[in-house]
């Protein structure tokens, strides 16, 4: 991937490394999501969970992961980031820009490029979760693909919603196929094995 990639006019967006992006991140998370209600779960667990839990945090951070830096001109102002779930599914885990910057197009930029590096990587399928009624993320990522897939009711983050993004246009007729939204064509039918 290209050092920077434009998004629109005097936006970019490009990697960040964890010492340049975790300052920023841990100085406006806070901020950002200070409507949220979440749940500390690190303040919660004891010490012999913690203890219990470091060798699989070690073990995951050998997948793939990507972060990308939000920058207006030189300032970054927001972020993007996310995980490998499997060898096909990456998690897209977290996106923000500082208020001063949203509802400019930004965020409907930043998710084609993000799209577009996920399916050169191979991933078959990009997901992520949200506040059921966060309509500011969730109705930008069903207009550019993203179908809704799932709920939770989350102890950290309360009631969400599943939005899954398919590269594979045959999988993604497959979706409204299983959810009675379309029925079978010929090819789905054999692609089923029905």
């Amino acid at each position: 991937m290209s050092s920077d990639m434009r998004l629109i006019e005097g936006y970019t967006c490009r990697p960040l490394q964890p010492d340049e992006f975790r300052p920023f991140f841990d100085r406006h998370h806070r901020s950002i999501f200070r409507d949220h209600s979440m749940l500390d779960l690190d303040s919660i667990l004891s010490d012999e969970e913690r203890e219990r839990s470091a060798p699989l945090l070690e073990r995951a951070r050998g997948l793939y992961r990507l972060t990308l830096g939000v920058f207006c001109g030189d300032e970054l102002v927001g972020w993007t980031f996310g995980r490998q779930e499997t060898h096909e599914r990456y998690y897209m885990t977290n996106t923000a820009l500082l208020p001063e910057h949203r509802g400019k197009g930004v965020y409907k930029a930043l998710l084609p490029a993000v799209l577009s590096i996920l399916e050169k990587e191979g991933f078959q399928v990009v997901y992520s979760r949200h506040s059921a009624t966060n309509n500011e993320v969730i109705v930008p990522k069903l207009k550019a693909g993203f179908v809704i897939s799932g709920m939770e009711l989350s102890d950290l983050f309360g009631t969400l919603v599943y939005l899954s993004y398919f590269f594979n246009p045959v999988r993604r007729r497959v979706v409204d196929v299983r959810c009675g939204q379309a029925t079978p064509d010929e090819e789905i039918r054999r692609v089923l094995g029905y």
